[in-house]
């Protein structure tokens, strides 16, 4: 049974997750990159799981990765999942769920889409009641895309004047605005299988090499555990078995601010050592332990392939 890892950019993670697999020394279970050209559509099984770090960057990649679902495979993170989410999505599914989230709002496109007129824009409420957003939302903010990451296209606004200079910005982007949070302490927590979170004291501020806090102070254990019962609350309502979940934490409540990171850094020279080691060692046992699980029957509905 192979494990395939498929990515992009990234230096370190990725060949030390497979180097991590093949020292595990697993009967039958072996780890390599993944290698692929035109994919034909009735593709036969190449891997029994697949470590996806880069399809969201390119689609065909992703094409491949719901073709492979169909020949069996398990791709972490599953791509239907994560095809039909969006951060919208998830701070409204985190609300219903009892977990704090700063009040949020999504907004039309600035600049009509692609192909689009006045007239595909019929339903919209024009102009738009902004002092009413204001209101609910208050300041500051930030204006960020609703599926985004990386920090791209995001805007710290203080006033209605500031948040019209960015919103001008943003083109054909679909942004939401969001309370910001005046946060003491910040997390960010690694959640894999569902099952295991790793709390990382945070600061976003920070150039990225240093974000994580080497030697943090002590934390009210019970912050820490609502911390992590909400990273886990929201992974699985998601079905998201590699992610990272954010939190700022205001007067002792958590808000989660940043929960749809799929493909979540890993890099060992802006995580450092410890965090990379324990990454790199729960990606693979749970790599391994999904490989080695009985296959599920095939049913080509696409709720069963979720």
């Amino acid at each position: 049974m192979k494990i395939g890892v498929l990515y992009g950019m990234e230096e370190s993670f990725p060949p030390a997750l497979v180097d991590y697999i093949n020292r595990m020394n697993v009967p039958g279970v072996t780890a390599e990159s993944v290698t692929i050209g035109a994919i034909r559509m009735d593709e036969p099984q190449r891997y029994r799981v697949i470590v996806d770090r880069i399809s969201h960057d390119v689609p065909f990649y992703r094409a491949f990765l719901k073709n492979a679902v169909l020949t069996g495979a398990t791709v972490i993170n599953n791509p239907f999942w994560w095809s039909a989410d969006d951060k919208f999505f998830n701070y409204a599914l985190a609300t219903r769920l009892g977990v704090a989230i700063p009040p949020t709002v999504i907004l039309p496109h600035k600049e009509h889409p692609a192909n689009t007129s006045a007239k595909s824009m019929r339903n919209l409420q024009y102009p738009l009641n902004w002092d009413e957003v204001f209101a609910y939302v208050g300041f500051p903010a930030f204006l960020k895309p609703f599926d985004g990451g990386g920090w791209r296209d995001v805007y710290k606004v203080t006033t209605p004047a500031e948040f019209f200079a960015a919103y001008d910005k943003t083109h054909q982007l679909c942004m939401t605005l969001q309370r910001g949070v005046n946060f003491r302490e910040y997390f960010r927590c690694y959640v894999i299988g569902q099952e295991h979170v790793h709390v990382m004291p945070y600061d976003p501020g920070a150039p990225q090499h240093e974000r994580y806090v080497k030697n943090p102070p002590a934390y009210d254990p019970a912050l820490l555990l609502r911390v992590e019962e909400d990273a886990l609350t929201l992974c699985r309502a998601l079905g998201y078995d590699f992610n990272t979940v954010e939190f700022a934490v205001e007067n002792g409540i958590p808000y989660a601010i940043d929960f749809m990171n799929p493909a979540p850094d890993a890099e060992r020279a802006s995580v450092g050592e410890a965090n990379f080691a324990w990454i790199v060692k729960h990606v693979a046992e749970m790599a391994v332990k999904k490989a080695l699980a009985p296959a599920r029957p095939q049913t080509y509905r696409w709720d069963a392939l979720l």
